[in-house]
């Protein structure tokens, strides 16, 4: 699909978003899930997040999550909004490759942006997830 394209599937109700439309969903949100493998099977994490220069950006710990997430091959990130009232909603997912900052100038450029973590306890590690495909779907 190009980034301007748009399909939809008349009996179900279902359109596929452009990339930017996706992204601009992203940019509204704050919280997500981000799946990650670990050993053999799949796990996910709920997280808030920001979108960052074309990147999800997650204030973590070390642990499962971060571990998974950067040595894997890829992760998946999900965000959506729905309405069980009207059954409307969307959903996107990127899918990418996870890292830390490399570099000192890199964690200085993501610690001036505003993303401060729900919960009360230690974040001091930054996950980045570079995008390699991002979809995304609505139903009105």
């Amino acid at each position: 699909m190009t980034d301007s394209a748009h399909r939809s599937d008349p009996p179900t109700g279902l359109e596929e978003l452009s990339v930017e439309e996706a992204w601009e969903l992203l940019g509204q949100k704050s919280y997500g899930r981000i799946a990650v493998i670990d050993g053999s099977a799949p796990d996910i994490f709920p997280v808030n997040f920001v979108v960052h220069e074309g990147t999800i950006v997650i204030r973590t710990e070390a642990g499962t999550k971060l571990a998974a997430a950067t040595m894997m091959s890829s992760v998946a990130f999900e965000v959506d909004e729905v309405d069980v009232d009207t059954h409307q909603g969307w959903s996107v997912v990127v899918k990418g490759h996870g890292h830390e900052p490399r570099t000192v100038e890199d964690v200085l450029d993501l610690e001036k942006i505003d993303l401060v973590p729900w919960v009360d306890a230690p974040k001091s590690r930054w996950l980045v997830v570079t995008p390699t495909e991002t979809t995304g779907r609505r139903i009105r």
